[in-house]
């Protein structure tokens, strides 16, 4: 029967460990000079190690050579009987199908005795953190001060589920992610002693897809090869279900072109071929991560070819910063979904057509800051319009803006003067819209709705380059229309709805209205399919009187 690569290939010795020199270096110095810890923690990513180097740990201190820097050696018996899973004194424990505290109780009875043919009795116990609390409440005693010929190696991928009384019991020791150069070059050496012809860019698809994982990387390689022919770049994809690297490129530029089309055709496209969602949204977050970095300015972090690089910074010019953010996170929600459902690139397609069908102001950016009339002017305006009280609303017969000193005039009125033409008027008085707002803004009137409702699109990108959250809030609006006089906008939960009346959502949509259609209209915000009933002024509406009436309730008395 044959044997799999990753055992057949493990490595054996110091040296063959890669990747993990910060560790090696260590133990091996620790080693030499006989200054042995009683007990190991290995944590870090699957496939990087470390169960192998626990191995060796075992090899070492039970070696018969005696040169102590050459150990171990591989060639004496205790040596031989580790590699083929004969040594004795070598106990390796799944923590995962032994978690209870029996299980502990059953090796704290065996550890005293003393050792059956090696100097040690090394334990390994893998995915520790699976143990129970009770389990490790058993282990501590022992973990402390176990007998002198016992040595114990803790592995773990989830360091943070290790108690702390744990932890410092242990000597502890980071795995790192192995680099994609690396991978390559025992893939590379590990075909050609296995007679396997293997494409370079296949090496390069098959070490991406590990992900920092040499396991993994080396089991992907043995799939490969029991094929029987030559591992080629195109054979990889269509076995690992990953796209061409131009189709990915190629998605990428319909997004900066804006083209939807293009993009969804290129998606089912590259999934016909046979690559998987998920995947290829992988693969899409790889090369924007890509591009952020090139945008940032950290291009040596990338594992990339000089002709890829330079690839990568004519299209990083092209994006803006927040679009690109927009793609990595609609992209990575896109492959981090569990169910894919009945339509397996529908999330690929609705995160496409997102980032094509919108405008993402970059917010640095000046357009997000130009809001007519000229900003000199706005500027000036600004500290007379910080009065909080209200102003008088504009007549319908004013067609043209108010003269500056009129302005002036205006922002001057005493308070008390507002507060008595709100005792004469009150449904007439608009809340005051931002600084640099034009003051003659039209009042809503019967035609006022449809010209809204054809405006709506614009009005949603004119409310992005005022607040992204605003924006976001119209985008989910069900429905527009008119209630006496009052714009009111239909949400599908009580919960957006009270996001859209918190804070400066509603006076900012006000003034998004007001810039694209010239209309001042007061904003009014319900639940689609439920009537609501008209709140008196004053009361809020997420507030305890506010609840009562939407449950039913009527006010008898005001006080």
């Amino acid at each position: 029967m044959s044997q799999a690569y990753y055992r057949k290939w493990r490595p054996l010795g110091w040296d063959e460990v890669v990747g993990q020199e910060h560790v090696v270096r260590t133990l091996r110095s620790s080693l030499e000079q006989g200054n042995l810890a009683h007990a190991y923690l290995f944590s870090g990513p699957r496939g990087t190690g470390k169960t192998t180097t626990a191995r060796i740990i075992a090899k070492a201190v039970n070696c018969l050579a005696e040169d102590q820097s050459a150990r171990p050696c591989n060639q004496c018996a205790n040596c031989q009987e580790i590699n083929q899973g004969r040594f004795l004194d070598l106990i390796e424990i799944d923590a995962a199908s032994n978690t209870s505290v029996d299980d502990i109780r059953d090796l704290r009875e065996k550890i005293n005795f003393s050792p059956n043919k090696g100097r040690y009795k090394v334990y390994i116990i893998d995915e520790v953190h699976m143990l129970s609390n009770a389990a490790f409440n058993a282990l501590l005693k022992t973990l402390e001060e176990p007998p002198a010929h016992a040595i114990f190696v803790l592995a773990t991928t989830e360091v943070h589920k290790i108690p702390a009384t744990v932890l410092s019991r242990c000597q502890r020791h980071e795995f790192r992610r192995i680099p994609l150069n690396f991978i390559q070059a025992l893939l590379k050496e590990i075909a050609e002693k296995e007679n396997v012809e293997v494409e370079p860019a296949a090496l390069t698809a098959i070490a991406r897809q590990a992900t920092g994982s040499m396991r993994d990387a080396v089991s992907l390689l043995d799939q490969l090869a029991s094929t029987g022919g030559p591992v080629t770049l195109e054979l990889t994809q269509q076995v690992l279900g990953t796209a061409a690297g131009e189709s990915v490129y190629e998605v990428i530029d319909a997004i900066l072109d804006e083209n939807a089309g293009q993009g969804i055709a290129l998606v089912n496209r590259a999934l016909d071929n046979g690559s998987d969602p998920r995947q290829f949204a992988r693969q899409l977050v790889d090369l924007l991560r890509a591009l952020l970095m090139v945008r940032m300015g950290n291009v040596e972090q990338l594992e990339a070819t000089p002709e890829e690089q330079q690839k990568m910074r004519t299209m990083a010019e092209r994006f803006s910063l927040d679009k690109l953010l927009a793609a990595i996170r609609a992209f990575d929600h896109a492959a981090q979904q569990t169910s894919l459902g009945w339509q397996p690139g529908l999330q690929l397609e609705l995160a496409l057509t997102s980032l094509t069908t919108q405008t993402i102001q970059p917010s640095s950016s000046p357009a997000k800051q130009e809001n007519p009339p000229a900003s000199p002017q706005k500027q000036k305006e600004a500290p007379q319009k910080a009065d909080p009280a209200p102003r008088k609303p504009a007549k319908t017969q004013e067609s043209a803006p108010r003269p500056q000193a009129d302005q002036a005039g205006a922002a001057k009125q005493s308070v008390g003067d507002v507060k008595e033409t709100a005792k004469v008027e009150p449904e007439e008085v608009s809340t005051p819209l931002q600084a640099g707002q034009p003051v003659a803004a039209r009042p809503a009137g019967e035609g006022d709705i449809g010209l809204i409702q054809d405006k709506w699109k614009e009005i949603r990108l004119e409310a992005r380059k005022i607040s992204p959250e605003t924006a976001a809030l119209l985008n989910s609006c069900r429905s527009v229309s008119t209630h006496k006089g009052r714009l009111v906008l239909s949400f599908a939960t009580d919960f957006v709805r009270s996001k859209m009346e918190n804070g400066q959502n509603l006076e900012k949509a006000r003034q998004a209205v007001h810039q694209v259609t010239g209309v001042d209209i007061e904003i009014d915000c319900r639940v689609a399919g439920q009537e609501e009933s008209e709140f008196p002024e004053g009361i809020d509406r997420d507030g305890m009187v506010g609840t009562a009436l939407s449950l039913g309730g009527k006010i008898t008395k005001k006080e």
